[in-house]
Formats: structure tokens, sequence, C-alpha cells
């Protein structure tokens, strides 16, 4: 199965706005208690979270899940970290990579693949505002060739 395939969950349109995104990495994530099953509830979020290696160990931070509502006093906190699970020489090249200026780890994708949580990592190289008002630019003329498509179609 590609990366990237399975029931999802959640999806962090606003990184492929800011950011140019170089390669991807499929990684597990460490869960507590409940969260899963808000995960599988799509209660989860990822506008403004972001990942990071830090003694030999990625974590994703601020990745908020919502409290199971059935959860009661096994319920976690929503921002916690969360440790993610990769092969130790994906580690250590996203190391290398995120020590460059401009680059950073930033989620893409929550998904479910064989019953299992898994995130969508991409190295990221930031985007400046002429870039993105030429993405918008493209996108806009992609809509209009489409709608004239259309149009010509109906007659």
């Amino acid at each position: 199965m590609p990366k990237g395939e399975g029931k999802l969950c959640a999806n962090n349109k606003k990184a492929y706005h800011d950011f140019f995104i170089e390669e991807t990495y499929e990684a597990g994530i460490v869960l507590q208690g409940t969260e899963i099953k808000s995960i599988r509830a799509g209660k989860v979020n990822l506008k403004d979270s972001y990942a990071r290696i830090q003694n030999g160990e990625a974590f994703l931070y601020s990745m908020h899940v919502s409290p199971y509502e059935q959860g009661n006093r096994f319920n976690h906190d929503p921002l916690r970290p969360r440790k993610l699970l990769l092969h130790n020489r994906e580690i250590a090249k996203l190391f290398g990579e995120t020590k460059e200026v401009g680059y950073a780890l930033v989620p893409l994708k929550v998904y479910l693949k064989n019953g299992f949580a898994k995130v969508l990592i991409g190295l990221a190289k930031g985007k400046k505002n002429y870039d993105k008002r030429e993405d918008l630019k493209k996108k806009e003329a992609g809509r209009e060739i489409e709608r004239a498509f259309r149009e010509r179609q109906k007659m």
C-alpha cells in the first residue's frame, strides 16, 4: 500500500499552501488511552502542528486530538507532544536535513492503515509571499480553463 493510503482522518491543507513539500515519510504515532477513539472519529486537527527531532527521537507538537466523550478520567491532554515511530536511518536523515536553514518537518495527513494511526510527515521548505501568489494564479487559471471547457461541452 503506498504512503498516505487508508481512511483519512485529518488533512493539513495549510501546509501545502505555506510550504514546498520535498519528501514525505510515513510514521506511526504513540498514543495514550482514548486518543485512538477520537482519531477514528475524525476529531483531530493538524493546523498549526509541527514535528521536531530531539535526542534521536521524533516528536509531533501541537496536534490537537479532542478528548473522547465517553472517556471520563481516562482522557488525555489534547495538545501533548506525541512520539513518532520512524526508523533510525530516517530519523538521522531528517535530523541532518532539518539543520539546513529554511527546512521544517510538517505533518500533512493523519490516517488509519490496517487499524493503526499513521502520520504523513513532509520535509518542507517555506514559501515566500510571491510563491504563494503564483500558486493562487495557477489555481485560478486552471479553474478558468475548466469552466470554459464545461461551457463548451454544454453547447
